[in-house]
């Protein structure tokens, strides 16, 4: 058995090293929705005949084969061999690596504080001023990318470290088609109008929200989102930014209000199916099963792109369920239109030409086309042709994506670990249990604050 198993490596080694053209997923020149002059520009301008480029990422699984199959695309273009890698704990396994001084050419990363604490402890190399105004000019809200690519130094100074690759969109309400149209409503574009609905649907006697906050040990956790979004409807980034890194408290006028806000959907139990008691108690990933109900148990549900993978098996996407954009206040027309999300990061952690080379590719509409063509890929890349996405769906949250004037990453996850993924958590669930949103701002303060 091990004689076969050594056999079988020693193929699949093989193979992978003669990955090349016939591997790829769309034959170059075959479909028009692809930009392949940029491919075949960047394949002219690079030759890493020999050489070997490591990326380590957090994709496992299917998501690790569809970067395979975009992987096989820059073997092509520049003869170099492309190793990818992850671990079930990558967080600390990139950590372990950079550390003892093995660390791979590429980090890609979805963990901002992770990225700036390798930053800081000088494992990365800066990608340049250039790269930076890349970005800048061709991103959706380009400046908050720059921004969310930029951390200080060992030398203490910023740089920008991390071009963004791959987002994720939260800012989503979701919804049955069948059930508006059946009940005359239509699709909110402001804040006001998304309150104005919600009180409609209590006085047609139906019950507007599922709101679910219970994950096991990290219970409470989609009220965070919530509140995040929320504060990025009203009040300024800058303010979101310092409230995430606690130049501004939680105690701050700013973040209560935003606590309040969601308490004006949570807390009032005509608006959830099942009253406010079962907010804290109902699992996130049952939560939206009532809008799928006869009749319907509730009418929108506010959650990031991926609960849809938890809907009731045979859901059809844009048939039996679709989503909106949460929207902005018209009162606060000078907030935009600001999208909450997450994304990942990619990095040198050990510079080589082929390292250069791969953050140059992805520069090109190509490397993000060819995944928005199969699953799970969003880009704020203004380059890229919306058409390539793979189905309707990918495309409507691209184009969320594509007009948002702000983009911000999930607070809870550039806070400490204790706060954003603990005390942020318990002071949400304590909320919707009764505190006020002061008790509930202190309460998660006063932990911030016994941090050393």
């Amino acid at each position: 058995m091990r004689r076969t198993f050594l056999l079988g490596v020693a193929v699949a080694a093989l193979c992978a090293t003669f990955a090349q053209a016939a591997d790829l997923k769309f034959k170059p020149g075959e479909d028009a929705r692809f930009n392949w002059k940029s491919y075949e520009d960047f394949k002219a301008g690079h030759d890493l005949s020999g050489q070997t480029l490591t990326v380590f990422g957090p994709w496992r699984g299917e998501d690790e084969t569809l970067f395979k199959s975009l992987a096989a695309y820059f073997e092509d273009a520049t003869g170099a061999k492309l190793e990818y890698s992850s671990s079930e704990n990558y967080e600390q396994q990139i950590v372990i690596d950079t550390q003892a001084g093995s660390p791979p050419n590429i980090a890609i990363l979805p963990q901002p504080g992770l990225i700036a604490d390798l930053a800081s402890k000088g494992l990365l190399t800066p990608l340049g001023e250039d790269t930076k105004k890349f970005v800048l000019d061709n991103y959706a809200a380009g400046d908050s990318w720059v921004q969310l690519g930029n951390y200080k130094g060992k030398d203490g100074e910023e740089h920008f470290y991390a071009f963004p690759y791959k987002a994720d969109v939260k800012s989503l309400v979701w919804y049955s088609p069948e059930n508006f149209e059946d009940a005359g409503y239509e699709i909110p574009q402001t804040m006001e109008d998304l309150k104005a609905l919600t009180e409609k649907i209590v006085a047609d006697g139906g019950t507007p929200w599922c709101i679910g906050l219970g994950s096991g040990g990290a219970t409470g956790w989609p009220a965070t989102d919530w509140v995040e979004d929320l504060m990025l409807r009203t009040a300024s980034p800058e303010t979101y930014d310092k409230w995430v890194t606690n130049e501004i408290p939680f105690t701050d006028p700013a973040v209560v209000n935003a606590i309040d806000e969601f308490g004006w959907f949570a807390k009032n139990p005509k608006f959830v199916a099942g009253g406010t008691a079962a907010v804290a108690t109902t699992d996130f990933r049952e939560s939206p099963d009532g809008l799928f109900s006869l009749p319907p148990k509730c009418y929108m549900h506010h959650q990031a792109q991926f609960i849809s993978s938890f809907f009731p098996q045979g859901t059809e996407l844009g048939v039996d369920a679709d989503f909106f954009y949460f929207p902005p206040y018209a009162s606060k027309p000078e907030l935009g239109k600001p999208v909450l999300g997450a994304g990942t990061l990619a990095m040198i952690t050990k510079d080589s030409p082929a390292a250069q080379a791969f953050i140059e590719f992805l520069k090109t509409p190509i490397a993000h086309e060819v995944w928005m063509a199969q699953s799970g890929f969003l880009t704020p890349y203004k380059a890229v042709n919306p058409d390539t996405y793979a189905n309707d769906i990918l495309k409507k949250q691209g184009q969320i994506l594509a007009e948002a004037t702000t983009f911000r990453f999930d607070g809870s996850d550039l806070m400490p670990g204790k706060i954003g993924a603990g005390a942020f958590w318990t002071a949400m669930v304590d909320f919707v249990g009764g505190k006020s949103a002061e008790d509930a701002a202190k309460e998660a303060q006063t932990a911030w604050d016994a941090i050393k």
